[in-house]
């Protein structure tokens, strides 16, 4: 954001874009300005009553007109309690179903995010859009946006009422309302700016405090306990000092809002008890009248500043917000080419890709994948394997060449469709805070408890989650915390397994799992594989001697291709060379 736009005091196009999603709610807006307009009109009766309570009662001493006016200013009081009371809920009603449509437009468009933009941009910082940021937006409307029209629409109503009665006594009353208005404007430019670093470094804190929770075991494996907590003081200091210039601000302007409030009273009193010694048609009461309205008029404008001032933390977040919603990150949706029972057959032709611009990842590869064939991809770390499978799902776009299943560019299906054919299993599984039984269907309602058992029985571990409390409803707490890597491993093979796939892609699935956990996972490979295209990636050559072809990667490119006898026969080949140095240290071992 430039300094320009970082010292405007109110923002009024993002103001109007908060605003638009109130156009849904039209009826409880209109019953909320409702609210305001008569609780407005009745907030000036009341110092009108006590004028002429003191005129009519006190001066003249008249006994019969006292009971009429207090139960007058009684039933205005209940009526203005009630219309508070509508205001109130509405305004609130209203800020949060805004709050519940913003929250889903941004969560639903990060849904659609590629995975580069996830690559590049903090959690922490997302969550803070999604739940704080948007939250402090709700504010803006219910304690903002709202009660400042509340407030201006009284002001205004005492200050007509005000000038009728009595215009001279008004203008004595109003003579420091441009040097307090001239403060308030000057309070919020400066303010906002602060808001803006306030905003800033909470997204800082959500962000790291979310990177070394999640990290905790790296952080304490490497005993980095007293660097992180460092780390986070300065963090913390940062957000502290942020805070410590807005109560600055406020603690500056209050007083100088105090003061010119005291000030006009003072003004109105001594010219009023002038005028009432030299012309008696002054009355006491009037001058009362004319004390209270002043309060009126100068306290809402003290509170207008705080008011406006969350108003403008909404705007604000609202920029943020809107900066995450406008982000144009999205895969192309345009194909519209159903896959459906797809046959499996994949072909890359002369693709091209890089994460870094210029910086290619694979350069200009090119293989085939025939119908129910396991192909494996081996190659050292960097190689380009991982990417190969990135780019089938079309989680990333590539910069050159194409990519076809069944002959048909994967650009041209419809991405939804596509993704449903394709299972992957990944070597570092994700498990949500759940069930085993929803961690594997992911709450699809078409998959049934039994199609799950039986599909886990096929592949040889329903034995062992039937060993778990509660079996397949054990809950394996936040990214399955509560099972062994071997055993998170098995469970991504049944949800892959039981989503019935066209096209599965095992990511080294067995790198980090014990003898007995891989001696499962081989059976399940062989079981889920069977009769359907698959794609394996491994550092363990053991695992895929069955496949029917082998490509070897290296640096981007294809180094050699063929069959695992194939390839050992060639004496100075990359994989014999590769696989003659795994068996030989495991021998040594052994």
């Amino acid at each position: 954001m430039s300094k320009k736009e970082a010292g405007k005091a109110f923002d009024a196009k993002i103001f109007m874009r908060i605003l638009s999603f109130a156009k849904n709610y039209k009826t409880h807006f209109v019953i909320a300005s409702l609210a305001v307009v008569i609780s407005g009109l009745l907030s000036v009766a009341r110092p009108i009553l006590l004028g002429d309570t003191v005129n009519d009662f006190i001066a003249t001493k008249n006994e019969n007109t006292l009971l009429n006016y207090i139960l007058l200013m009684l039933a205005i009081l209940i009526v203005e309690v009630v219309l508070n009371v509508l205001f109130i809920y509405f305004a609130n009603w209203i800020a949060q179903h805004i709050v519940r449509d913003m929250r889903s437009k941004i969560f639903r468009q990060i849904l659609q995010f590629k995975m580069s933009y996830f690559d590049t941009t903090s959690v922490g910082k997302l969550v803070t859009r999604v739940v704080s940021d948007i939250e402090t937006i709700a504010s803006s409307f219910s304690q903002g946006l709202f009660m400042i029209i509340s407030d201006i629409f009284k002001m205004l109503v005492v200050i007509v009422v005000m000038l009728i009665t009595n215009w001279k006594l008004a203008l004595i009353a109003l003579a420091m309302l441009p040097i307090l208005v001239y403060a308030t404007k000057l309070f919020q430019i400066a303010i906002k700016s602060t808001f803006q670093e306030v905003r800033n470094q909470v997204a800082n804190l959500n962000g790291f405090v979310q990177e070394r929770v999640t990290g905790m075991k790296i952080v304490q494996l490497f005993s980095r306990e007293k660097i992180e907590y460092d780390n986070f003081v300065e963090i913390n200091d940062k957000h502290k000092k942020a805070h410590v210039k807005a109560v600055w601000y406020y603690s500056i302007f209050f007083p100088v809002a105090e003061i010119l409030s005291s000030i006009a009273i003072g003004l109105l009193v001594w010219f009023g008890g002038v005028q009432a010694l030299n012309d008696p048609s002054v009355q006491l009461g009037e001058i009362m009248g004319f004390i209270m309205m002043t309060q009126m008029l100068f306290r809402p404008l003290r509170q207008i500043a705080d008011k406006f001032n969350t108003l403008q933390m909404g705007i604000v977040s609202g920029e943020r917000v809107f900066g995450v919603m406008d982000t144009e990150s999205s895969i192309d949706k345009s194909g519209t080419v159903i896959a459906e029972n797809l046959k499996g057959k994949i072909e890359f032709k002369d693709v091209r890709f890089s994460y870094i611009k210029e910086e290619e990842v694979l350069k200009g590869i090119s293989f085939q994948v025939e119908e129910g064939q396991t192909v494996a991809i081996v190659g050292a770390t960097g190689a380009g394997k991982s990417t190969i499978i990135n780019l089938i799902n079309r989680f990333y776009e590539i910069n050159a060449g194409q990519i076809c299943v069944d002959e048909v560019s994967v650009k041209d299906y419809n991405l939804h469709s596509l993704r449903n054919q394709i299972a992957i299993v990944l070597q570092d599984v994700f498990l949500f805070s759940d069930s085993i039984l929803n961690n594997i269907t992911l709450k699809n309602e078409a998959i049934s408890l039994e199609e799950v058992q039986k599909a886990a029985q096929q592949i040889g571990i329903h034995d062992f989650i039937m060993s778990l409390p509660n079996g397949y409803h054990y809950n394996v707490k936040e990214r399955g915390a509560m099972l062994s890597s071997g055993q998170r491993q098995l469970i991504a093979f049944l949800r892959a397994y039981v989503s019935k796939p066209s096209i599965l892609i095992l990511d080294e699935a067995t790198s980090s799992v014990d003898s007995h956990a891989e001696q499962m996972i081989q059976f399940a490979t062989d079981t889920i594989t069977k009769g359907r295209t698959s794609i394996v990636i491994a550092h363990r050559l053991a695992t895929i001697k069955k496949a029917d072809k082998i490509i070897v990667m290296d640096k981007g490119f294809i180094v050699e291709e063929g069959t695992h006898q194939q390839l050992l026969e060639k004496t100075a080949g990359y994989y014999k060379n590769l696989y003659d140095k795994q068996f030989s240290s495991t021998e040594v071992i052994v």
